[in-house]
Formats: structure tokens, sequence, C-alpha cells
């Protein structure tokens, strides 16, 4: 299966278990794999054979903008089912991280993997 990638997006959203740690937005940081048939878009050239990234990562960040979470885990399922539902994924692996939220400790997360559901 082909995959379409994005590294390191930085997206501001409303995360925590504490209601006060959901006060004011932070930082998260997605790396996502998109499953996805490449092959038409190779031949065509054309966006309409391929999933535009660029509207992936605004309607993620519109997705987290508008909600918050207690768990990186909601988190992460929200957007695997945003990706597979509105863009017609056949699989989706995300990685969240939550960097620095403890001392010593550079980020801690989740990373899940979800296939498309007929």
């Amino acid at each position: 299966m082909d995959k379409i990638f994005i590294s390191e997006l930085k997206v501001k959203t409303k995360l925590g278990m504490p209601a006060w740690e959901r006060m004011v937005a932070q930082t998260i940081i997605l790396d996502i794999e998109i499953g996805y048939d490449l092959s038409a878009a190779g031949k065509s050239d054309a966006i309409a054979d391929t999933i535009d990234y660029g509207a992936v990562v605004a309607r993620i960040h519109e997705a987290l903008k508008e909600h918050s979470f207690q768990l990186v885990e909601a988190l992460a399922e929200r957007v695997c089912q945003l990706i597979l539902k509105e863009f017609g994924a056949s699989n989706v692996k995300i990685k969240v991280a939550k960097p620095a939220i403890l001392p010593g400790l550079q980020a801690l997360g989740v990373v899940i993997e979800r296939d498309h559901q007929i």
C-alpha cells in the first residue's frame, strides 16, 4: 500500500486530564501516515487522483481548534477517523506527542493505526 506522510505537524489544541490544563491551547506534534492507492496520481499528475495533504492539514487544524480532549488517545482516534471518513484513506497511522509535558521528558504520547471499515 502506498503512503502519504505528514511529519512533525504542530497543532494547537486543548488537551489534558485536569480541567485547568485544557484552559489554554497547547502545542502537540503529529506524525501521520495515510494509506492510499497513489498509482493513478503517479500516472495522471492530477490532485484529483490523490489526497490533498494541504486540505488534510487544514482540516486537522480546524477540528482540533473546535474540540478539547482529556486523553491523547481520544485526540488520536478523532484525527484517524476524520482522515478515514472525510478523505477516503484506506488506513491511517498517527503518532501524537505532547512535548515537554513532564520534567526531564522530551515528549509523551500514543501511536495508533486504524483501517477503513466497510
